[in-house]
């Protein structure tokens, strides 16, 4: 075969991108996830926790139904039903109703430690699920974020205390969407970012339709403008167009290093209640979001630790004899 043959294949190198791509579309997410705990707060004054837990969902399913429809999305098929619902009973189902109960009783300054709990958790689910293997200085530093992030939220809502029904149903959220968030990133890698959120919601419709129901009966809604434009934030936004930027960043990846964007959202968060609902801001805050927001920065700088390399098998040549 010549050298200049048309059957010469070049074989590019597979060697990953280095672009921050997949962490500035998580940054993204984060920045629109970070008001769903003020906003749910601020509906809750007007509207029932079943309600803003089911009924966002609902909304979002409609969206995300008219989006498949619109753009003729294929089926998913076999087993990625199942991991869709995996996904559905995590951040559709477990961390909205989850959140919204616990925070009746406790302000969503309170409500930031479950952001903070949230990079650790996901990391963990990440790695077992993904079977990433992250350098030991990784988890330092994600320890060390975790622990900046619950301690700056905890001072901020005064602390813990005694562990009450709240800080269970916060602590179930964490990991709910945990484990939500590492089966949609991977999948997100099959079927596409809008497309696995937006099928999980499908997939969660009947149930949220029939929690929403008993909400509206049980308590019927009556709240002011402002509280209905909280929960169609928490609709629209939340529970929908957030998803495609952050299963987006997380199929991109490495999930592992991605996750950890997510220790900037209590910041974000504790600043929007003391903007938006009007919850005392400290000095605290200024020191505790630049220990939160360098520990992010040095997380993501790690990169993971590459798989062992195979020696290279060289290709062995079959000699044909030439034929008349």
């Amino acid at each position: 075969m010549r050298d200049n043959s048309s059957a010469t294949t070049l074989i590019r190198p597979v060697v990953p991108s280095r672009r921050p791509t997949g962490l500035w579309w998580g940054l993204l997410g984060v920045a629109a996830f970070s008001f769903t705990v003020p906003l749910t707060k601020a509906a809750i004054a007007g509207l029932s926790p079943l309600f803003i837990g089911s009924g966002r969902a609902v909304v979002a399913a409609v969206l995300a139904a008219f989006a498949l429809a619109l753009t003729r999305q294929r089926l998913p098929r076999g087993v990625q039903w199942v991991r869709l619902a995996v996904v559905a009973a995590g951040v559709v189902v477990g961390f909205p109703l989850l959140t919204s109960f616990a925070l009746t009783t406790t302000p969503a300054s309170h409500g930031a430690v479950v952001i903070a709990l949230l990079p650790a958790a996901t990391a963990t689910a990440a790695v077992l699920r993904g079977r990433e293997r992250p350098r030991l200085a990784f988890w330092l530093i994600t320890g060390a974020g975790a622990l900046a992030a619950i301690g700056f939220a905890s001072l901020q809502s005064g602390g813990f205390g005694q562990l009450h029904w709240a800080d269970v149903l916060l602590l179930g959220a964490v990991v709910a969407a945990a484990v939500g968030y590492a089966e949609g990133g991977l999948l997100a890698r099959e079927l596409g970012s809008w497309q696995t959120v937006s099928w999980a919601l499908v997939l969660a419709s009947p149930l949220m339709v029939v929690l929403t129901t008993v909400s509206v009966v049980q308590q019927p809604p009556s709240a002011t403008p402002m509280q209905w434009l909280a929960f169609a934030y928490l609709g629209v936004v939340s529970m929908f167009l957030g998803f495609f930027a952050w299963y987006r960043g997380l199929a991109i990846g490495p999930m592992a290093q991605v996750s950890q964007i997510q220790l900037v959202q209590p910041v974000l968060t504790i600043c929007w209640a003391g903007l938006l609902l009007g919850e005392t801001l400290t000095w605290t805050t200024v020191v505790g979001g630049l220990a939160v927001i360098l520990c992010a920065g040095a997380a993501v700088r790690v990169r993971l630790k590459p798989a062992p390399e195979q020696p290279a098998v060289p290709p062995t040549r079959t000699l044909q004899p030439a034929k008349d």
